[in-house]
């Protein structure tokens, strides 16, 4: 499995497209390694627009045919906007998630502990 450069990552299977000088807001997802261990994706849960999420905590949820998941914040920040297509038709986190099946965006203010394409991989064993 390949995970895109571009794109950094958390040791809960998130993504993020934040590098330093990026402009805000960034998009939020799941991995490809996560889409794929949970299964099909039936409901996301995710932050309102307006909240304040903290990295590392929990800020949704995820439920697939095969259990229920927390969707944890890969930076701290504040929500700026959600998928409502990825709300609306989950399937779409299994079948893109780097693409249409972002979760939602954040005005960043902290972005630390995250990990590049390459130390993912690592941790995934991929």
């Amino acid at each position: 499995m390949t995970f895109p450069e571009n794109l950094l990552y958390t040791p809960e299977h998130e993504w993020v497209d934040w590098a330093p000088g990026t402009q805000d807001p960034v998009a939020v997802g799941i991995t490809s390694y996560a889409a794929e261990s949970l299964g099909d994706i039936v409901f996301v849960e995710l932050p309102e627009v307006g909240a304040v999420v903290r990295s590392g905590e929990v800020c949704g949820e995820l439920e697939s045919t095969k259990s229920v998941s927390d969707l944890y914040a890969p930076v701290s920040g504040e929500v700026v906007e959600v998928n409502a297509a990825a709300v609306a038709d989950p399937s779409l986190v299994n079948n893109d998630p780097y693409g249409g099946g972002w979760l939602f965006k954040v005005a960043v203010t902290d972005a630390t502990g995250l990990l590049t394409a390459a130390k993912y991989a690592e941790l995934t064993g991929d």
